[in-house]
């Protein structure tokens, strides 16, 4: 369709920002080696980065909602300040086996559903033909098993999974884009 644009899904934790366990502060945050770089790169190139993350420690009651939107808005002003406007972030902050009850559910939200993948297409006008998703768990890129959407899983290149490319890091992702013409 005419005046969509393409997409790069991200998964939050273990992708842009090192993972730490349940990250809710934000003098834990530390960007993963090259993400910016990467993440900079993918924007000159008419990429709009999307967020879509599971937030499960929010059911296990770690941190509230505030708590993850509070490092949610200072890290999208920190990635505005080097340049990187990112276009929507989608969280899901359920799990079946949550401590509290508000949140402990079977969802649609919930990586590797794909509810808030869609829902972000829906709502910032986006061409999942022509989309890229960034995860380091194949679950991060679930909605490739149902678009044309080009799964990277970062991961130590051991394994291979599912039918993603694998990248060591960000700087591997790039490369493989440049040779491929973005």
């Amino acid at each position: 369709m005419k005046g969509l644009k393409p997409a790069v899904f991200l998964d939050r934790d273990g992708t842009v920002n090192v993972e730490k366990g349940y990250l809710y502060k934000i003098e834990d945050f530390e960007y993963l080696d090259g993400a910016v770089e990467g993440l900079r790169q993918l924007c000159a190139w008419g990429y709009s980065p999307v967020i879509i993350t599971n937030q499960s420690g929010i059911a296990r009651g770690y941190y509230g909602e505030e708590d993850f939107c509070k490092l949610t808005d200072w890290m999208l002003s920190d990635l505005e300040e080097k340049g990187i406007r990112i276009e929507g972030v989608y969280y899901c902050p359920h799990h079946p086996e949550g401590r509290l009850e508000k949140y402990t559910k079977i969802c649609k939200c919930r990586k590797p559903k794909t509810g808030l993948f869609y829902q972000a297409a829906a709502e910032l006008g986006l061409d999942l033909d022509k989309s890229i998703a960034i995860g380091d768990k194949p679950r991060d890129l679930a909605i490739c098993n149902e678009t044309a959407v080009k799964g990277f899983l970062l991961s130590d290149g051991s394994e291979k999974m599912g039918g993603y490319l694998v990248c060591k890091s960000w700087g591997e992702i790039i490369d493989h884009m440049i040779r491929q013409g973005k």
